[in-house]
This record gives structure tokens, C-alpha cells and sequence, in this order.
């Protein structure tokens, strides 16, 4: 069992362990010893992260471990992730690092690191970190130092490295979209996209207004972005924009808003793309994946057009694994991680938008027509505390109010009923056609569960 990487690398408070200096020095000198030992030669790592104040140093310590242990390493300074994911792949690098929390707040930070396929790396490997981490004497080290240095050796990198990803997604990725005359307000979360993003757009011809990209390493995802889309809806409203873009700290998903102000989730994007890719007969499989969070509107709508909708558990790891499985081109998350894993294997926020345009484009018609057809079904969540993690299925209550609930339901409803995997709650989710129905069975059954299993 790894103890320190999750789904998503390693996350947590910036400064202390295992996200403080001297520690982040040290993942950086067992990943390239890891590498080395693995490739027979000194490996090659890229390294980018967004805006938080924390970055730059974390940076700095794990160039130095890194360089410490032989490897080469060049940055992208501010990067998103996916940006990391897609240079480790072309340049080619032997890993790419991304020193970023997401959509957390700026007092957090985390390490993904990228194989150069663009997938996350290998558990094996996150365990022999691990493993260095905790043991701090297979891999000897100096005291932390020489970190700004390492970052001033690399700063010809950024321009480079950036410009490289830019020509990608304004060039391959684009396929020739004119945004001209075209209304769109960004929201950079004043995180990795804030520089990117308007160049990208601006590149295509867009009438573009673009707030929150003004990052001060404590305001990224701080009331905007993809978690606080109502500033986005009230500028795209005022504007009559054509469309609102949301995306999170790290650029890996969007959220939409149309022109009528309404919010486009992950759903309703997965929703538009499918049929897109369904109409220039791309859509492989007639299959789209996605996680056991997707709204049963998604399912119904889908079934409605002959796609069939494949689910995984939540975590954009789970997605890809099923999408490479199945053969698949499209799958996603509610939260707006998109995958097209014939482009890359690492959600992009910035592909999925243009990928957004141009079903706009081919269509001729806005995001708020193409989104007809499918219906987010209402749904409550309920936690329930519990003093221990017993399978539900050895609860023959539970399993009798699951039965009677599941039957009530019928096809137009659904229950997922799941334990936290970080806390100790049982969590009851429940779709349907009617809230105040829903809501009474979600009572009904927390009920039961406390009852069972509760504190």
C-alpha cells in the first residue's frame, strides 16, 4: 500500500511533510536515481507548476535533489499540468513533474509526476519514492541548497517549453478554428492558465475578456474558477457572450457557461462532445466512459442515442484505465476532467475547450442547443458517520432498505451508496425524478445505516 501518493500524486499542506522542502528534495533525487538505475543512462525530467507561493521553492528543492542524483531537468516555469504531461511526451522526457494542488487553496501543494506516455507514473515506482522518503538514507543528500540557482540555470527553458505547447493546441488541436467574432470570457482561477489561456485564444481571434488572471500565489481558486463559477455567469450574461470558460488551478478540466449564463458541467460537456464525435463518426465504440458520479440524465440521454455509457470509479486514473481498455475515444468526470485519449492521456481543460468550439462550429449553434436532450435528473448526497468500514453487504438491513429503495426508483433513478475513502462516512447518493422523493428515501436509508453502523 502506498502512503503518501494517492489517485492523483501526492497532495498536501506546502511546508510541511511530506510537502516541505527538504523532503520534495528528496523526491527529486529518487526519481532520477529510481530512472537511472531503470534506464541504464541519466535521465531527462521536465518540470512545471502553477501559481501558489509555495511553488518556486518546491521547484527549486526538487531540481536540486534531482540534479544531486545526476539527472538532467529542464522547466516550464508555470505550467499546466496537462502542458507538463504533454511536453514529457514530446520532447521526449523520461518523467514529468507538476507541482501543483489542483483546485485546492494556495496553502496546499502536491507533486504529479508523468511517465512518458503522459500517464501518471507507475505505482511501483511511487512506492520506491516512497520508500526513499521515509527511509532519507538510500539516496545521500546535501543539506537543501542551491535551489535558486537550479531555477536560474533553467529560466531559458520556460519561453521555449511554453511556445512548444501553445503551437500545439493553436495548431494540431485547433485544426483551423477562427474564433472571430466570437464572444468568450475566461476564468483563469488565477492559477496555471492565466498567461496561457488568453495567448491561446487570442492566437484564434477570439473577442476575449478575461478575469481572474492576476495571480499573487494566494488568490488561485479563491472564490473562482471552476469551484466558484457564479462571477463567470454573471460576466457572460452581461456581456451576451458566446461562451464562459471556468478552469481550475491546474488547467486540467473546465466547466462551461452559455450564453445564457447557465453552467455546463462535465456531464453536459461529455453530453455535446459525444454527439459531435458521433456525428463525424469518431465516437469509437458508440461507448463514452465515465464515473459512478455522472448523473443518471447522462445514462438515459445516452441510451436515447444509442451510446453506451461505461462507468469507473471517481478519479480521472480510473477513466483513462477503462477508456485504454475498451478502446474508447471520449470519457470524463462531472467536475469537467475530459479525456480524449487519441490526443492525450492526460485531461487538458484547454483541449476540451476548443474541442467545445468547434462541436459549436460544426453545428452552427450555440452551447445552450447543443446541451438539449440531456437532463440532469435531481440528486441528493447524504454522509453518514460510522464507527467502522463493514461491507454493506454482510448488513442484511441495509441491504433490505437498498432493495426497497433500488425498486422504487425504478429506471429513472439511481442509488449509489459508497465509504468515504478518506473519511470514516458512509456516503448515500440518490437520483430520481422528484427531489422531495429522493430526499425522503436518502433519509430513510441514512437512517438505517446510523442505526447499523453509526458513531
Amino acid at each position: 500500500m502506498k502512503r503518501l501518493f494517492g489517485t492523483d500524486g501526492m497532495r498536501g499542506e506546502a511546508g510541511t511533510f511530506p510537502l516541505d522542502a527538504a523532503t520534495i528534495e528528496i523526491v527529486g533525487a529518487s526519481l532520477a536515481a529510481r530512472l537511472a538505475r531503470k534506464l541504464g543512462r541519466a535521465p531527462l525530467l521536465v518540470i512545471g507548476r502553477d501559481t501558489r507561493e509555495s511553488g518556486e521553492s518546491l521547484e527549486g528543492s526538487l531540481l536540486a535533489g534531482a540534479r544531486h542524483a545526476g539527472a538532467q531537468a529542464k522547466t516550464a516555469g508555470v505550467m499546466t499540468t496537462p502542458g507538463v504531461a504533454y511536453l514529457t511526451r514530446t520532447l521526449p522526457a523520461d518523467a514529468g513533474v507538476v507541482i501543483s494542488a489542483s483546485h485546492n487553496a494556495y496553502q496546499d501543494n502536491g507533486i504529479k509526476i508523468f511517465a512518458p506516455s503522459g500517464r501518471k507514473l507507475d505505482d511501483e515506482t511511487e512506492r520506491l519514492i516512497e520508500s526513499d522518503i521515509f527511509a532519507q538514507t538510500n539516496i545521500a543528500l546535501s543539506p537543501v541548497a542551491g535551489t535558486k540557482s537550479a531555477l536560474r540555470e533553467s529560466e531559458n527553458d520556460a519561453n521555449e517549453l511554453r511556445g512548444r505547447y501553445l503551437d500545439f493546441l493553436a495548431g494540431e488541436i485547433s485544426q483551423g478554428l477562427s474564433l472571430k467574432g466570437k464572444r468568450l470570457v475566461l476564468d483563469c482561477a488565477n492559477g496555471a492558465a492565466a498567461a496561457i489561456a488568453p495567448e491561446l485564444f487570442n492566437r484564434l481571434s477570439a473577442d476575449l475578456t478575461v478575469i481572474n488572471n492576476t495571480p499573487d500565489g494566494r488568490n488561485i481558486n479563491l472564490g473562482c474558477g471552476s469551484l466558484h463559477t457564479e462571477g463567470l455567469q454573471k460576466e457572460v450574461k452581461r456581456q451576451a457572450a458566446d461562451l464562459g470558460v471556468a478552469f481550475d488551478g491546474d488547467a486540467d478540466r473546465a466547466l462551461f457557461v452559455d450564453t445564457r449564463g447557465r453552467l455546463v458541467d462535465g456531464d453536459a460537456s461529455l453530453w455535446v462532445l459525444a454527439r459531435h464525435l458521433q456525428a463525424r463518426r469518431e465516437l469509437k465504440q458508440e461507448t463514452v466512459v465515465a464515473t459512478v458520479m455522472s448523473n443518471i440524465g447522462l445514462e438515459l440521454a445516452f441510451n436515447s442515442a444509442g451510446i453506451r455509457l461505461v462507468r469507473t470509479d471517481v478519479g480521472d486514473k480510473y477513466v483513462l484505465e477503462e477508456l485504454l481498455r475498451l478502446g474508447a475515444s471520449l470519457g470524463g468526470e462531472q467536475s469537467g476532467h475530459i479525456i480524449f485519449p487519441g490526443i492525450s492521456l492526460a485531461g487538458d481543460g484547454l483541449i476540451t475547450t476548443l474541442s467545445i468550439l468547434q462541436a459549436m462550429s460544426a453545428a452552427g449553434k450555440p452551447l445552450h442547443e447543443l446541451t438539449d436532450g440531456f437532463e440532469s435528473l435531481p440528486q441528493i448526497l447524504v454522509n453518514v458517520a460510522v464507527k467502522f468500514k463493514r461491507p454493506f453487504a454482510d448488513v442484511p438491513a441495509i441491504q433490505d432498505a437498498v432493495r426497497e429503495i433500488e425498486a422504487s426508483l425504478g429506471s429513472r433513478g439511481r442509488l449509489l451508496l459508497r465509504y468515504s475513502g478518506t473519511e470514516s462516512l458512509a456516503r448515500v447518493m440518490i437520483e430520481g425524478e422528484s427531489q422531495p422523493a429522493i430526499e425522503r428515501l436518502a433519509t430513510r436509508l441514512a437512517a438505517v445505516i446510523q442505526n447499523e453502523l453509526g458513531v
